[in-house]
């Protein structure tokens, strides 16, 4: 039977949420039914270890909106993200976590301004339950910069509860954690963007799969984005002025030395050997520099002519009817098929 295009595609991947699947499933399935619109429900299992897939499994035969994508091993939130964008079919894309911290009954409000014309509605964890030091307070700077370098203004970057119109989701690349800057890695478009407060939901089963030392990472993350987003095109303009202006210091100071030497027939060695030393070591890193730019350059150039890429590996794509073996599987040619 021809299924029907769904006007919203869920996207929720999972790791080791084996108590929160269900519970989940059914918030969607009562707020999206309310709405008498058609839909998809796209659960990317992302290696879990606990029964996780199981729960999943259970609930793909009894309702055929749900499809489930398995991933090898984990890979992370942004590659679980970006096996469910890649497969959604809705002209309308929601992405949402797996542990219940997210509120369902809050997706009519998302829509509601999508339909009013924005292209990215964004939540806003206004009033966090989260600990202050730890997690509110690190997420406030990495916010706060993250907003001026990107001159979007959004409070809450790091939340994955988000909506967009397909063509936006299309236009990016994910990989590394870069879920969480895709209104800024819009490629071709300026999305107009509304940031809505949403309510944060202490986790009420399972265990959180943050830790501080993603925080530090975030911040990485910032610089990052900021090369990609105004130099990933033009490499040579950061690194050429940096070795413009080292080479050119470098340069300087070596004439300097050169006049005192000629002129006046100081032993350069004897009496300005750091300042010639500096000199050398100046020209020498701009050199390295201009070389970077040089090489940035040429790997621009083919980047833009390689194929698309994946940050993820499927193991399975469970629809409605099919059964999934760990044996019986086999991956040919980028698609998973049966070996029967």
């Amino acid at each position: 039977m021809k299924q029907t295009q769904p006007l919203i595609s869920i996207v929720v991947p999972f790791y080791n949420e084996e108590d929160n699947v269900v519970k989940l499933h059914q918030q969607l399935a009562n707020v999206l039914d309310s709405l008498s619109v058609e839909y998809e429900l796209i659960f990317v299992d992302d290696g879990s270890t606990d029964q996780t897939l199981q729960k999943m499994l259970a609930l793909k035969d009894p309702d055929s909106r749900v499809r489930i994508i398995k991933l090898w091993s984990n890979s992370g939130q942004t590659a679980g993200l970006a096996a469910g964008f890649d497969r959604c079919r809705g002209s309308i894309i929601i992405s949402m976590d797996g542990d219940l911290q997210h509120d369902p009954s809050e997706i009519p409000e998302f829509l509601k301004w999508i339909d009013a014309g924005y292209d990215v509605v964004s939540g806003w964890r206004k009033y966090r339950v989260d600990p202050f030091i730890s997690r509110k307070l690190p997420s406030q700077i990495a916010n706060w910069i993250m907003a001026r370098l990107s001159g979007l203004k959004i409070h809450d970057f790091g939340t994955t509860f988000k909506a967009y119109r397909s063509e936006i989701i299309h236009s990016v690349t994910l990989y590394g954690q870069y879920h969480r800057f895709i209104p800024v890695l819009v490629e071709g478009i300026k999305p107009r963007i509304k940031e809505i407060p949403i309510r944060s939901i202490p986790r009420g089963s399972g265990t959180s799969k943050y830790n501080i030392g993603r925080t530090f990472t975030v911040f990485f993350d910032l610089i990052r984005i900021h090369f990609l987003t105004k130099y990933l095109t033009r490499p040579l303009h950061v690194f050429g002025t940096f070795g413009v202006a080292l080479g050119s210091s470098g340069f300087g100071i070596a004439v300097y030395l050169s006049a005192l030497k000629f002129l006046k027939g100081m032993s350069i060695m004897e009496q300005r050997a750091p300042l010639f030393l500096l000199s050398i070591l100046l020209m020498l890193v701009g050199t390295q520099f201009l070389t970077m730019g040089l090489l940035g350059e040429i790997l621009v150039k083919m980047y833009h002519k390689l194929p698309n890429t994946r940050v993820y590996s499927v193991e399975a794509e469970l629809t409605p009817g099919a059964t999934y073996s760990k044996t019986k599987w086999i991956l040919k040619s980028g698609k998973c098929v049966s070996d029967e």
